[in-house]
């Protein structure tokens, strides 16, 4: 679980969401969260802002993304 601080979904904060492992022989639907997430190739970072819906995204790919503030 992506542990992201209250403060930030409140101010809807801008983060940094950083691809850390390959798409390579992942299902088809985390291979497209990370394309609407904007992370193409490893070690691609994104700033986006910290909505639910990309908190969600984020979510289902934690285990191949890195997560900061920005």
């Amino acid at each position: 679980m992506v542990n992201i601080a209250p403060e930030i979904f409140n101010n809807m904060a801008k983060i940094k969401v950083t691809q850390v492992k390959s798409a390579i022989d992942r299902p088809e639907r985390q291979k497209l969260t990370l394309k609407a997430l904007g992370l193409n190739k490893m070690h691609a970072t994104r700033e986006v802002e910290a909505t639910p819906q990309i908190l969600g995204m984020i979510r289902k790919v934690t285990h191949l993304v890195k997560v900061e503030e920005a």
